[in-house]
């Protein structure tokens, strides 16, 4: 019989480390099992591994970008849900690329408040396929 009281899995992507493990600790204790990594290249990796129900990821990180990466992930775990923030103008032109190809993202600007997070994360509606 499966587990149906499992936390969802969260796994959270910035280069900025402490942004990183500041919403993984948030989600942690909001009752998601969340994971943090420092780049678009570690996130693919974990995810294989880990198999997360949602990425929240930045966008502009120094190896893979979280567009990039949320493909790839997305080819892996189908059902993922995904939801990017950024702090940078270049955003919109990777979105647009993305969207280009038949990817649609959700995205929150920089600074993220954790309760606004919360909220798209809660709300299954509030967040990409």
């Amino acid at each position: 019989m499966p587990d149906t009281t499992s936390k969802p899995k969260v796994l959270v992507a910035d280069d900025e480390r402490i942004i990183a493990d500041t919403l993984a600790m948030i989600l942690n204790q909001s009752g998601f099992d969340a994971r943090a990594v420092y780049s678009g290249e570690k996130a693919l990796e974990l995810a294989s591994a880990f198999a997360p129900d949602m990425l929240i990821s930045d966008v502009i990180m120094n190896d893979l970008n979280g567009i990039d990466a949320a493909i790839r992930i997305r080819e892996l775990l189908p059902q993922i849900k995904v939801l990017l923030f950024s702090g940078q103008a270049a955003t919109a032109d990777l979105l647009e690329k993305a969207r280009a190809h038949g990817h649609e993202f959700d995205i929150l600007a920089k600074p993220v408040h954790p309760q606004d997070l919360l909220s798209r994360l809660r709300d299954p509606k509030g967040l990409a396929k």
